[in-house]
């Protein structure tokens, strides 16, 4: 008999260089995290899912992988994971680890090897090397776009010191792709999941993985403008990816192939080797929900992240059409829907969903960004929308530093940006630095309480002092009670487990303002006004409110960008 507990379970993000530092080096590591992991268990997560944290050159903050069986030495040992993962599941947290298996780092021995091995050897069949085109292969194999901008193939030099062939990197240069039709790259990566497996680990979140397996021939495909660089929505107004094609303009070749489906279904025999419901969960960008839902059929993946849940407005009937067809699309192969607002890739939420200009996915934004919010705009929306979403069915994630309301940070110096995205497109996208700075466990100290020194490897606002931990805890309408609350009501009125009807289709004479999500989820119901005017609120118990509730004139009234839970 087994739990399946990620079918209800709120897993929390850690990223983890900014989670908790130490050694005062100003960069997070794991013996941070195991002393920090209290405050986890005070918060109500079920379980944590770790950004990479293995052996890099940190191109990419650790997702350019060096060894796929060891720490980096910025994190910790070995040692100090297992201790780490014994503490955590003392607290009765399960733990996920991340897994990069689209790309390595150049770095890793493999690559390195592909450089000096001639054009055509085993050590090239791993990566995807090609022969350029033109008169002397001085042309890319074909005209595809790195995710962090610029051209996504970059040319070698042989050994005879002339230039060869192109390697492909749908990511920084220094991240080549793995071939995934070579048998010896999917060995080795069942070889890396049992390592891990052995070691204890709960799971396993997959980056990248609606990639892996790129169209056969490496078509030419040209995106279309605005479009999402992951392959999701590319901000608000901008469609949806289309189903495959390699027309240009539609969805690009090397997303969602279905070759990628048959990888998952070996790696899913290799979890059911072992006890206690290990999982993988599906970091795809991909579209419509429906094409989503074949990464969690039933022999394949446990959850996918619900991006296009992410990428919604806070607007009530985009709103309440997403959720549908989420329930919808994984209810239809027997998998929970997941449900998430914020993450390492995205601007966070206390930000974005009041944004007045499009920013589509992975631009960032910065000082020169447009429709910019204030703060108080920007977190009412969120603790609104986080209200909202922990009262759904399924499974839920946060992201690190969201219960404290954190917004993103938008003034990071030009001098201090370090992500790839900054780089290769000159400046002209901000990147993911903003979602990334050092959380604030303290407000009177240096670091705010990241580490025992004041260093910190990106610069934290001044506002971290008001919004640290310490400032929250206990105190009545924080951010961080209110997560606590959500997440205290949400098990117990098994939320997680529950089946979602909507207001309107109950019966019971409630008026359901256009502008307003509704809807009852066992005994708790759900009222969230999206719009810019208060409504009146039924009758009820009040479980939790997201902000103040007003007075009307027949009674308590819902202001705008709040959400009520009311005992049905």
């Amino acid at each position: 008999m087994t739990s399946e507990w990620w079918r209800t379970a709120a897993i929390y993000q850690i990223y983890p260089r900014s989670f908790a530092d130490s050694n005062g080096d100003g960069i997070g590591d794991l013996p941070g995290v195991t002393a920090r992991l209290g405050s986890l268990q005070s918060l109500g997560i079920d379980a944590v899912w770790f950004s990479p944290f293995y052996t890099s050159p940190q191109k990419d903050a650790g997702y350019d992988v060096a060894d796929y069986c060891d720490i980096d030495p910025l994190f910790g040992t070995l040692a100090d994971f297992d201790a780490m993962l014994e503490e955590a599941h003392a607290r009765g947290i399960r733990v996920i680890v991340d897994l990069v298996p689209n790309h390595s780092s150049d770095r890793h021995v493999w690559f390195q090897a592909a450089l000096a091995a001639a054009p055509g050897s085993a050590e090239r069949a791993r990566y995807l090397f090609r022969d350029g085109k033109g008169a002397t292969g001085e042309l890319p194999p074909n005209n595809w776009e790195s995710v962090f901008g610029g051209p996504a193939w970059t040319r070698v030099v042989e050994a005879d010191g002339n230039l060869g062939q192109w390697y492909l990197h749908l990511f920084d240069s220094s991240q080549p792709d793995f071939d995934w039709h070579n048998e010896e790259v999917r060995e080795e990566f069942r070889r890396i999941l049992r390592f891990w497996l052995d070691r204890g680990v709960d799971g396993f979140r997959v980056d990248v993985a609606h990639g892996l397996v790129k169209a056969e021939g490496l078509p030419d495909w040209t995106a279309a403008e605005g479009a999402g660089s992951m392959g999701g929505a590319g901000g608000e107004g901008v469609p949806l990816e289309p189903e495959i094609s390699t027309e240009p303009g539609d969805a690009p070749p090397y997303w969602a192939q279905e070759g990628v489906h048959e990888i998952y279904r070996d790696w899913r025999k290799v979890l059911d080797e072992y006890p206690g419901d290990r999982i993988l969960a599906a970091e795809a960008w991909v579209d419509p929900l429906s094409k989503v839902a074949k990464w969690v059929r039933p022999d394949e993946m446990h959850q996918s992240f619900n991006f296009a849940y992410l990428e919604t407005p806070w607007k009530a009937a985009a709103l309440r059409k997403v959720i549908d067809d989420s329930l919808d699309a994984f209810g239809s192969v027997g998998a929970p829907s997941t449900w998430v607002l914020s993450n390492h890739d995205v601007v966070r939420h206390a930000t974005r969903l009041a944004v007045t200009a499009d920013n589509p996915q992975g631009h960032g934004l910065g000082p020169r960004s447009k429709g910019i919010p204030e703060y108080a705009t920007g977190v009412r929306r969120a603790r609104a929308a986080t209200a909202l979403m922990l009262a759904l069915p399924g499974s839920a994630y946060l992201y690190q530093g969201e219960e404290l309301g954190l917004p993103e940070v938008i003034d990071l110096p030009n001098d201090v940006r370090q992500d790839p995205t900054w780089f290769r497109t000159d400046g002209e996208r901000y990147g993911r630095d903003g979602c990334r700075v050092p959380i604030p466990w303290e407000g009177d100290v240096p670091s705010y309480g990241f580490g025992p020194s004041d260093a910190s490897w990106l610069p934290q606002p001044a506002q971290w002092a008001e919004l640290a931990r310490d400032k929250q805890e206990g105190v009545a309408g924080s951010t961080l009670s209110l997560y606590q609350a959500a997440l205290r009501l949400r098990r117990e009125h098994a939320l997680g487990s529950g089946t979602l009807v909507w207001a309107d289709a109950l019966g019971a004479g409630l008026d359901v303002p256009a502008d307003v999500v509704a809807f009852r989820n066992g005994d708790v119901l759900v009222v969230a006004n999206a719009g810019t005017a208060a409504v009146a609120l039924p009758a009820g118990e009040v479980l939790l409110a997201s902000n103040e509730l007003g007075a009307g004139a027949s009674g308590s009234s819902l202001p705008p960008d709040t959400t009520v839970w009311l005992r049905a």
